[in-house]
């Protein structure tokens, strides 16, 4: 999000004055007034009064209310690894903590806003929301604040110049720095200009963005004659008219194929490759050639905005394109070519799994998260068949970075459909499996578990019993069995295992094998083979299995004395499972790690990374910690590291490293003090 900040210095200092007041403050207004924007500058404001954060909700994205929460969850960092519900998780999570939740696009799911913001706010004495929304929420002592356009009268304002012609001429000088706007009459036809748009800021940047090809008269001209000729009001009210204008005038400009991929664009959920426009909107008059060029014209036209590699659509713009979709027929189609190519990217991120592509591969999928999440859901009311083998896919991924709530959902949704058994089955009892272990479900996690052992005899096929074996596997050893953990997946091993090793599941399995050994106190031969598994690892540039084989060897060092090798280890396992977004390995990282510190006598070092790794396991909802079996030596390092220091100054960073961002401490771990 843009955050250009133009006029609005009045609003400004009434939603700063409101946060002190109320607990709840709802920006209303029109679409593309700048409610968010505004929003957005006043969280930054008043970031320094709340001690524990400002956290960020965009509901733009959300397209049906079984999501809403998954949402919240994930715009808080809170990867809840328990079985309970997201609501009391949350509730749990923000009881006690000064916090400001900024809600943004609430019209969207604007019962279940109201409903949750209703239970957060009784459960959470300390807690207040911002929120943006087209209509008010209607929560209890909800203080509203109606967001106006721009002025565009010169006397409105205190400096002169009416705000709307101030962003009017700083949106010029970014679209179209060639531009002269000093000319004689220049400056009455911008206030013309602005007057018929209103001062609705979105309206005035469609129409900053024509300058390069339409001098600042012809757009006078163009907006005064398209004012009488709108579209359906029953679709854009009149109130809106402006907006309108301008956007209708924007896509009127746009060349035909620009205008088709304006429509197209409009079925994503969220951020988008240009990959991802070439094959779900390509077809037709419209090549897969021509997509990357034309989303950069749709940049210029502000139709697009662009971070990176990826482009987003304004969620006023893409509401335009999908009913010009609809006015083309082409809704259908294109859902369907958007399930597929989602679908083919998880099966070609799980084909890619065991090669140096693996982190980017987790990289692909997160930031695809809601258009994974829009795939399955029309799969699942449409085609069983495909709906099953792409929540399977999910396995390798949603619950390493912690989506265990959505991934049950899913998951349990696809295998209720009426679709036959066989492989793809059986991957998806196995990512159902290994959810549910990870939220500590265990009963329910080993009646899948057989299940998918059941599954994988009847499919015949090896990686269906190397599945199996992982999920029966990682329950038995979470569970506290680790001799059954150990002999089904050594035994699925020697029947299955191939070499070079025939994908995923068989290193997961190895993964099972290695902590089995370490759990039996056979610590040699769990050394040995965190050592080749390493070193297979390597081999093929993957991470996940190879920060788990640094994993024992961290903690089989500390176990031996070797505490400078057991730091090495543990800050290489940190380094994988930040590559991979995983929460819970950064959490059992940075405990191995304090460790280390602290046997080596580095007692700051030690509540650095005791803070840090404690504000880790609170986004997990494990707030003592997610390995009860360390509990002990876990103390014992606190003693020895405040024995180093003295409680005070270990009591301090302690402090410090918990009471600072999440990613801000973990960049302190990783990489020392951040320059002042």
């Amino acid at each position: 999000m843009t955050t250009s900040f133009v006029g609005r210095e009045s609003e400004l200092a009434a939603v700063k004055t409101a946060l002190t007041r109320y607990r709840t403050v709802t920006l209303t207004g029109g679409g593309g007034v700048g409610k968010s924007r505004l929003a957005l500058r006043a969280a930054e404001e008043v970031r320094e009064r709340y001690a524990d954060g400002v956290w960020w909700v965009d509901l733009s994205n959300l397209y049906d209310d079984r999501l809403f929460t998954a949402t919240v969850c994930d715009a808080v960092d809170l990867l809840d690894h328990n079985p309970r519900a997201p609501v009391e998780a949350l509730c749990e999570w923000l009881t006690g903590r000064d916090i400001l939740l900024v809600f943004d696009c609430c019209e969207r799911v604007l019962s279940s806003c109201h409903l949750l913001i209703s239970e957060l706010l009784a459960a959470a004495p300390k807690l207040t929301v911002l929120t943006t929304s087209r209509q008010p929420l209607e929560v209890k002592s909800e203080h509203r604040i109606e967001v106006s356009p721009l002025s565009t009268d010169d006397g409105d304002t205190g400096n002169g110049t009416a705000d709307a012609v101030r962003l009017f001429r700083e949106r010029c000088a970014t679209a179209a720095p060639g531009v002269s706007l000093d000319a004689p009459g220049s400056a009455e036809v911008i206030s013309d200009i602005c007057h018929r748009l209103e001062g609705i800021p979105l309206a005035v940047e469609l129409a900053c963005a024509r300058l390069r090809d339409t001098s600042l008269t012809e757009i006078a001209e163009r907006l005064a004659s398209r004012l009488d000729t709108l579209v359906d009001e029953t679709v854009w009210p009149r109130r809106h008219r402006a907006l309108r204008t301008a956007i209708g005038w924007s896509h009127e400009l746009c060349s035909p194929l620009e205008r088709l991929l304006w429509a197209r664009l409009s079925v994503f959920r969220g951020p988008l490759e240009a990959a991802d426009a070439e094959a779900v909107c390509a077809g037709g008059p419209l090549e897969a050639d021509d997509i990357p060029p034309l989303l950069d014209r749709l940049v210029d036209r502000s139709v697009l905005q662009q971070t990176g590699t990826r482009y987003r659509m304004l969620d006023t713009l893409c509401e335009y394109g999908a009913m010009w979709l609809a006015e083309l027929g082409e809704e259908d189609v294109l859902v369907r070519r958007h399930a597929a190519h989602f679908a083919t990217v998880l099966s070609e991120s799980e084909a890619g799994w065991l090669s140096d592509r693996q982190v980017s591969w987790y990289a692909r999928i997160s930031a695809s998260h809601s258009d994974v999440r829009a795939a399955l859901d029309h799969l699942i009311e449409v085609d069983p068949d495909a709906a099953v083998e792409m929540a399977g896919r999910t396995g390798l991924f949603w619950p390493c970075c912690g989506h265990l709530h959505e991934s049950r959902d899913y998951l349990e949704r696809a295998l209720a459909l009426d679709t036959p058994k066989g492989p793809s089955h059986t991957r998806a009892l196995w990512a159902l499996g290994i959810t549910l272990t990870l939220q500590g479900d265990h009963r329910s996690a080993l009646r899948i578990g057989e299940e998918c052992a059941a599954a994988a005899h009847a499919d015949g096929t090896p990686q269906s019993e190397l599945f199996a074996a992982h999920t029966l596997g990682l329950t038995h050893l979470m569970a506290g069995r680790p001799q059954d953990a150990y002999d089904v997946c050594d035994h699925a091993l020697i029947a299955h295992g191939t070499s070079p090793p025939s994908g995923a599941p068989q290193l997961c399995c190895m993964v099972i094998r290695v902590f089995a050994h370490s759990a039996l106190g056979r610590l040699s031969e769990a050394y040995e083979a965190a050592i080749a598994l390493r070193r297979l690892s390597v081999r093929y540039g993957e991470h996940w299995a190879r920060s788990y084989a640094f994993h024992q060897l961290a903690f089989i060092d500390l176990l031996q004395g070797r505490a400078n090798d057991a730091e090495r280890h543990a800050r290489a396992m940190l380094a994988c499972k930040h590559n991979l977004n995983d929460n819970l390995g950064i959490a059992l990282a940075l405990d191995l790690l304090t460790g280390a510190n602290a046997v080596q006598g580095n007692g700051i070092a030690a509540a650095r990374t005791s803070g840090t790794g404690n504000t880790f396991w609170r986004m997990l909802g494990h707030p003592n910690h997610g390995t009860p079996e360390l509990s002990e030596v876990r103390d014992e390092w606190e003693l020895q590291a405040r024995k180093a220091v003295g409680d005070d100054a270990y009591e301090k960073a302690f402090r410090n490293a918990l009471n600072h961002d999440a990613e801000y401490s973990l960049a302190l771990v990783m990489h020392g003090p951040l320059p002042s």
